[in-house]
């Protein structure tokens, strides 16, 4: 049986961070909107999902991302019903290795390319701050058709936890924040980050790779390609490693 002291209630954000919905963070809303760096927002928050499993943000963000791009997954969910849930999502690794030390980077952008999305995986440490920042405005100005998912390490942000992925769903030019919808809802409610502290996290490294994380550009194509994924099979299913704390 599980004691109270083993269990847990959310977390507290930092200081460095702001709650989407306090005061400061409606009001970043209201000017991100203005400024037209929201666009993206909209189809993101129809589709705002709770991850199914401690370590499943990396599927979690996915299935936001795939529902809001209105990505029809051709296998049904339940019922009658087409829909992405993280159990569709076993193309390019089995559920329950997913459940032992979650994703790479590689292994989401190979499952996003293998349900119907064109998938540009960019890593912090061979890019550079302002190709972040210009990737971050072009999804946030476009109204439907990308999304971006970002890859961090929580302690950078002052966060418990390591690896982690979630969508973006704006920017704030004025500020220099990004909206992160965080899929551990659970945890942590969405809030927004100041893009070079953003930026830091990406640049921690994942130890599973041995690779800085980063981020992935997303995008609709008519149709899945499985066969995206068999290019980088075995980065797909690697050796056993240690979990990946979401």
């Amino acid at each position: 049986m599980t004691t109270s002291d083993s269990q847990f209630y959310r977390r507290p954000l930092p200081d460095t961070l702001i709650p989407f919905a306090s005061a400061e963070g409606r009001g970043l809303f209201r000017e991100a909107l203005a400024e037209g760096n929201l666009e993206g927002w909209f189809a993101l928050s129809e589709q705002f999902h709770t991850q199914a499993d401690p370590a499943y943000c990396g599927l979690g963000t996915l299935v936001v991302a795939l529902n809001a791009l209105g990505v029809d997954p051709g296998r049904v969910w339940k019922g009658p019903w087409r829909w992405y849930s993280e159990e569709l999502l076993d193309c390019c690794l089995p559920l329950e290795t997913v459940r032992e030390r979650g994703v790479t980077l590689d292994q989401f952008a190979c499952l996003a390319r293998c349900n119907g999305v064109t998938a540009v995986a960019r890593r912090a440490g061979e890019a550079t701050l302002d190709e972040f920042r210009a990737d971050l405005r072009a999804a946030s100005t476009s109204p439907e058709g990308t999304v971006l998912a970002v890859s961090y390490s929580r302690r950078a942000l002052g966060q418990t936890g390591d690896g982690h992925f979630s969508p973006v769903g704006g920017y704030h030019a004025g500020r220099d924040v990004a909206l992160v919808l965080d899929v551990a809802r659970f945890k942590y409610p969405p809030h927004w980050v100041p893009v070079p502290l953003l930026w830091e996290a990406m640049q921690a490294v994942d130890p599973t790779t041995g690779r800085a994380r980063g981020w992935v550009t997303l995008r609709r194509r008519e149709a899945a390609d499985v066969a995206a994924c068999e290019p980088i099979a075995a980065q797909c299913c690697p050796p056993a490693q240690p979990v990946v704390s979401a």
